[in-house]
């Protein structure tokens, strides 16, 4: 294993740390994947290849199909340029964390520890925790919904069986990371197909569907239209994706020189790039089905997960389309908490510099996703989940301005164009948060 104090001396900025570079937050899987230096372009994409999907997972959650499916049946394609907007500046941020993982040894969370004084790092492992739990609400609750509409089994049995996670991704991890990517890239390949299959069926008009990429000023015109674009946002952009990433990339072994990190640089943004164009794919896939299906047959009230499942086979004629867009809810709701469950171990242990054991760590985090989501179901029943999707989605949105990257040796645009998109991002998430309360209290 490389060392990682040797990493640590290959950082342009090694001299402003506040403290110096601890122990791996994923250390059972640090390094567990050698990159040969013999191995050529495509050798070595093959073996980067993996934890960009990993993070992708988070970019097609259950919380981004609420969003798309009121996006499209309330306004047809016109905010598909804001899916791909949002998927940009997905691409963006996650390159810098893989950037900040490889060249300076370090997640994210214990960037933020060792760069920050005590007191703020404690603050900002507060709101990333309430960001993972926000998030991991949305997923339990997504495959809750799932099992309901396939198997008809209640909500609460369904949101309690999510807790099996956990076992699955130890199972996986203790036979190697491989594996675990190999499950979350089958799950992603379900998706995508099951999604194809629903546009074949709904057959958008293609020349209607390519204009909804182009940018409209009717979306900061509309106030109702600026809303739901606001909520795209907080559900594409996952601040809890940009610790994972800087984590998970670490778990290749390669050339601890500034060559090896400048090609692990190289091909892992690669990965992340192809990774994250796939969940543009499947975000906009939602939003064309939703605007095809609903909105061109005047069903523009559509907001729910399960009125579109109970909807989708009658208007589009086939029993296959309501199962089909069932089963991409079940494997994106099970592929996003598996990478949620790694996502609340790294924030923890980096930010804390704790160490649990990986199941405790892992039960504690399905534990503060599901005693909220049984509660809900109980006492509101499936309006009532809709309702907590949407509002851990907003509280998503709001942590968003608090995942702060510290740049390494960029380049000058791209420095103001991270600054430009983090700033956006919380002037935005200032009116979403307005609105939301305004929306609430009446």
């Amino acid at each position: 294993m490389t060392d990682r104090k040797t990493i640590q001396s290959l950082d342009p900025q090694a001299e402003d740390w506040r403290l110096p570079v601890g122990s791996p937050s994923l250390p059972e899987v640090y390094q567990s994947i050698e990159v040969p230096p013999s191995f050529g372009f495509w050798q070595k994409l093959l073996v980067f290849g993996g934890p960009g999907y990993m993070v992708a997972v988070g970019y097609m959650d259950p919380g981004n199909w609420a969003a798309d499916l009121e996006a499209g049946a309330r306004f047809n394609y016109t905010l598909l340029c804001v899916v791909m907007i949002s998927n940009l500046m997905a691409i963006l941020l996650q390159s810098l964390a893989l950037k900040l993982g490889i060249v300076t040894g370090r997640d994210l969370a214990q960037a933020c520890r060792d760069y920050y004084s005590r007191p703020t790092a404690l603050f900002l492992w507060v709101l990333c925790e309430i960001a993972i739990a926000a998030c991991d609400l949305a997923e339990v609750l997504g495959s809750a919904i799932a099992l309901n509409l396939l198997f008809n089994l209640p909500l609460a049995w369904g949101v309690c069986l999510t807790a099996l996670d956990v076992l699955v991704v130890l199972y996986l991890q203790n036979k190697g990371f491989r594996y675990l990517e190999a499950l979350v890239i089958t799950l992603i390949g379900v998706i995508g197909i099951c999604f194809a299959l629903e546009i074949i069926f709904s057959r958008p008009s293609l020349s209607t569907l390519l204009a909804g990429f182009i940018p409209s000023p009717e979306v900061l015109r509309r106030p109702d239209m600026l809303y739901i674009a606001i909520s795209i946002l907080g559900a594409t952009v996952m601040p809890h994706n940009l610790y994972l990433h800087s984590s998970i990339v670490q778990t290749r072994k390669y050339q601890a020189t500034r060559e090896g990190m400048r090609e692990a640089i190289q091909f892992a943004t690669i990965d992340s790039t192809m990774a994250l164009t796939f969940a543009l794919f499947i975000n906009a896939a939602i939003l064309i089905v939703s605007a095809a299906t609903f909105y061109q047959t005047g069903n523009q009230h559509v907001a729910e997960i399960g009125e579109a499942y109970r909807l989708l086979s009658p208007l589009l004629g086939t029993t296959l389309a309501s199962l089909l867009f069932a089963v991409a809810l079940l494997c994106s709701g099970q592929n996003s908490t598996l990478t949620g469950t790694l996502a609340g171990q790294i924030v923890m242990e980096g930010f804390l510099n704790i160490r649990l054991r990986p199941w405790l760590r892992r039960l504690i985090t399905r534990l503060l996703a599901i005693v909220p989501a049984v509660i809900c179901v109980l006492l509101y029943g499936e309006s009532g989940t809709t309702n907590l999707i949407v509002l851990s989605q907003v509280i998503l949105s709001l942590q968003l301005s608090f995942s702060k990257m510290k740049e390494f040796v960029n380049a000058g645009w791209l420095k103001l164009l991270a600054w430009f998109v983090a700033i956006l991002i919380a002037c935005l998430n200032g009116w979403l948060l307005v609105q939301t309360f305004r929306k609430w209290f009446g």
